[in-house]
């Protein structure tokens, strides 16, 4: 029977999918002459309804039997690639001509080419699911009859009002906006934001229209408004920002020919020409286009929080009288309030106090919606005679000093462009995208997401993350000086120059005219100057060298500094991209930092560096493992100081335990292990030292699909090479115990018949590097004890790059000592220690420079 009411239907499918696939040519034509929403959104639910309505009466379904629409379909609005949400309601169980003909149904809507989502239920079966699942829920809340029993669909919208608790579905989809919030940082300021999930995006449109119908209290924005739940303008505010949105979308899916609501790279530059949007003198055109949808996404957020907290007000009335806190202020439903309504005017000091009081009083939830109102009204009242106003210096450095809700309050004052107009300097980096491939976010909430990463440190209940981190943030004496060095870390991004030296003279200022002690302001200042250094220093310089430790500790001068540096810049480095942070670079971080204080608290540079502890914490680990005292020293008698110096002690007891009794095996030794915390794994290769060993290993790990994040290469006293790896793969993150031992097998067998070298395939260029091209940099510079020479390399990440680098350097017959490799996103920079007779020629330097920029170009 399937096969033939299939069959029967076919003339039918193919008329109905000609019929729709021009209908959606000639909406497109008219969208694209004159773009209206409603053209696109009411058009395409108008073919899709005809359609289905065709295919339902050519099926034959049973009158008692409805096809309805739900979800966005259900509303009347389809966007170009939107899924087509229906409900195939039915009186009973289907029997088995009725499942047939269900099947034949659905599946002549795929045939249509319709991506058809739709559940088969009764009326009693809806109800059950709704009550478990928000989603369902929401639904049903717009379901509109397409086709078949009106009876029946009239009796599951009745029984579904009878069944919504307006409350409970209230307090269900608020939950839903704080996970879904919480899935995208809390921000809509992501480069690559989603412009329907996305904070401030159009799923927060969207729930407020879903609670209103749910309570009743009107369909569109101007029932709302007569309400008085919003004003006109509030309303006239969220039918153009809601336009611009769907306008953003419609664009997305014809240029993706799919469902896309990501804003990518790809995607930025050729919305900005279609919406007529151009460049600036500064700034490109996609830029220009991000600001504006950055903006929006702002204006949504302020509306959703005012609209939701006045619905709360209609939902739950009985929520008790109002608190009075003080002349200015009270409580209302958990939520600050103004007193009378021109207080801001009256009292402008009164704009930070209410802030202060949301940090001081935990018992508040927000601000209420005229408290919200009044601020964004009165935020020009934040002018030059006000940040001039000494009471009004005092309540910002109050509002810095908190023990608690200091994220929520910058916030809060960034949302409302209090933050702006206090610290002028601001202004210009709100809403500023970084092309740089490694910040996911504005420099705005990059500067945010750092003073998060701060306040963590400090609240108990994060202390598991990062210990030592809370224990030295907790030990620091006025540690709200580390949040006033991480609003103005980069504040000055984007303005040409040096970003930290100019950062470092709007710091200064501010520190002048709040009046702080000289010496808070020197900290301060020196940190702003300061913020990249640490960085630089652990991920691209030889910290097993005496002479770099002491060059740093000299910046440093002393350990309150260090440890504010510390601090910050472990904050800066997570703050950046949840891709970019990492163990290993916490491992780096920490080391320099152990090695520095105990530079600075008197030690000698060896003993800074911990070699002889280090010895004997590899002695200690050996005994625990069971090997007998002086079992090391022949293994040991090979190596020199430098090893141990670029070894933990943990490790040299793990080489030692491999190696001890096979000092001189003519087989190569390779183990590997998963590295502490499970980030990658650590690889060992001893074998007799050969030419081009490097390049062999660099490029077996770049055919395996391992990323190298550190590499130590030594040679031993009689001839052996010693090189240690530490590797990460972003497509076996979670498994990496199992893929141990495929690669000592990989690379014993490799090595034992190594043959030329291999290189990897150079992969498929990532479209973040296609839409902001990095130029390859390459320098070759003596170290400052000319024993050894640098090599610094920027460029785009791709398979193969390392083996490429070290194929040119074993071309000139270069060694390479170690190699620090510090993955940005989708950019390297690399620091590379070497020794060669070519590098003290400087037309040999010039050649290698060459020679390795044009391997580097993408």
């Amino acid at each position: 029977m399937y096969d033939a009411l299939t069959a029967a239907l076919q003339p039918t499918v193919a008329a109905a999918r000609r019929r729709l696939a021009a209908g959606m040519a000639a909406l497109r034509a008219r969208y694209e002459a004159r773009p209206q929403t409603a053209t696109v959104l009411r058009g395409r639910a108008q073919l899709v309804d005809e359609a289905i309505s065709t295919l339902w009466a050519a099926c034959a379904m049973p009158p008692p039997a409805a096809v309805v629409a739900v979800g966005g379909y259900g509303r009347g609005e389809l966007f170009p690639a939107s899924d087509v949400d229906l409900l195939i309601l039915l009186p009973a169980s289907a029997d088995a001509d009725l499942q047939v003909r269900l099947a034949a149904l659905v599946g002549a809507l795929w045939d249509m080419g319709l991506e058809i989502g739709h559940a088969v239920r009764t009326v009693d079966e809806c109800l059950v699911i709704a009550a478990d699942d928000i989603t369902v829920q929401t639904n049903l809340l717009e379901a509109r009859l397409l086709a078949g029993s009106a009876a029946l669909f009239g009796e599951l919208c009745e029984r579904y009002r009878e069944a919504l608790d307006v409350r409970a579905f209230f307090k269900a989809k608020r939950l839903e906006q704080e996970q879904r919030y919480a899935r995208f940082n809390e921000t809509p300021y992501a480069l690559e934001p989603n412009c329907k999930e996305s904070p401030g995006g159009l799923r927060d449109l969207q729930m407020l229209g879903w609670i209103a119908r749910a309570a009743g209290l009107g369909r569109n924005w101007r029932d709302l408004a007569r309400r008085r739940l919003i004003t006109g303008g509030e309303a006239g505010e969220l039918r153009k920002v809601e336009r611009f949105l769907q306008h953003l979308r419609i664009r997305l899916h014809y240029l993706a020919g799919r469902a896309e609501d990501r804003l990518l790279f790809d995607h930025q530059e050729k919305l900005a020409a279609i919406l007529g949007i151009e460049a600036t003198a500064t700034r490109r055109a996609s830029e220009v286009l991000m600001q504006r949808y950055y903006v929006t996404a702002k204006i949504v957020m302020q509306l959703n929080t005012v609209l939701l907290q006045n619905y709360g007000s209609v939902i739950f009335p009985d929520r008790g009288a109002a608190i009075v806190v003080n002349a200015r202020f009270q409580v209302v439903r958990e939520l600050l309030d103004l007193r009378e309504e021109d207080l801001f005017e009256r009292e402008p000091a009164a704009i930070l106090e209410s802030f202060l009081l949301l940090e001081q009083r935990s018992e508040l939830k927000g601000m209420s919606a005229r408290t919200l109102r009044a601020l964004w009204i009165n935020r020009n009242r934040v002018n030059a005679a006000f940040r001039a106003r000494p009471e009004h210096r005092a309540l910002f450095l109050q509002i810095l000093q908190q023990k608690r809700g200091i994220l929520h309050a910058f916030r809060r004052m960034n949302e409302y462009g209090i933050l702006s107009r206090y610290i002028p300097a601001w202004r210009r980096i709100v809403g500023q995208m970084q092309h740089d491939l490694f910040h996911v976010y504005t420099v705005d909430q990059h500067i945010l997401m750092v003073l998060r990463n701060l306040r963590r440190f400090t609240m108990g209940e994060h202390a598991h993350e990062y210990p030592l981190m809370t224990r030295l943030m907790m030990g620091f004496e006025r540690y709200w000086l580390l949040y006033l060095a991480a609003l103005f870390h980069d504040i000055a991004k984007g303005r040409g120059g040096d970003h930290s030296r100019l950062g470092m003279a709007d710091a200064r200022e501010f520190c002048t005219q709040h009046a702080l002690p000289d010496e808070d302001s020197a900290l301060v200042v020196w940190l702003v100057e300061h913020h990249l250094t640490m960085s630089h220093v652990a991920q691209k310089e030889d910290t097993s060298d005496p002479e770099i430790i002491e060059r740093f500790a000299a910046v440093v001068g002393d350990e309150r500094r260090l440890v504010a540096l510390y601090l910050l810049t472990h904050a800066d480095v997570r703050g950046t991209s949840p891709k970019v942070w990492n163990g290993w670079k916490g491992k780096l971080l920490e080391d320099l930092f152990f090695a520095t204080r105990r530079l600075l608290r008197g030690a000698t540079p060896q003993e800074a560096l911990g070699l002889d502890d280090r010895l004997e914490d590899a002695r200690k680990l050996l005994r625990y493992y069971g090997l007998r005292p002086g079992i090391e020293e022949a293994l040991w008698a090979q190596l020199d100081p430098v090893y141990f110096m670029r070894h933990s002690a943990e490790e040299i007891a793990w080489h030692t335990r491999v190696l001890y009794h096979r000092p001189c095996s003519e087989q190569p030794v390779v183990k590997a292990r998963v590295a502490e915390g499970e980030d990658g794994v650590q690889v060992m290769v001893f074998t007799r030292d050969q030419k081009d060993l490097f390049v062999h290993l660099t490029g077996l790990f770049g055919r395996m699909g391992f990323t190298i994040l550190d590499a130590k290469v030594h040679t031993t006293r009689h001839g052996f090479a010693l090189d240690s790896f530490m590797l990460q793969d972003p497509g076996h993150a979670a498994s990496y115990r199992n893929i141990v031992t495929l690669i000592e097998h990989e690379l014993s067998t490799r090595l034992q018949s190594p043959g030329a070298p291999e290189r990897p395939a150079r992969g498929r260029m990532s479209r973040q590097v296609r839409h902001f091209p990095i130029t390859p940099e390459v320098s070759i510079r003596p170290d400052e004890a000319g024993r050894h020479y640098v090599l610094s390399l920027t460029a785009a990440d791709r398979p193969g790059l390392l083996f490429d680098v070290a194929s040119v350097l074993a071309a000139h017959g270069i060694r390479l000592h170690t190699a620090k490799i510090a993955t940005l996103g989708e950019r390297v920079e690399d620091a590379f220690l070497l020794t060669g007779q070519a590098l003290a020629q400087d037309a040999q330097v010039l050649k290698i420079e060459r020679e390795l920029l044009e391997r580097l170009q993408v």
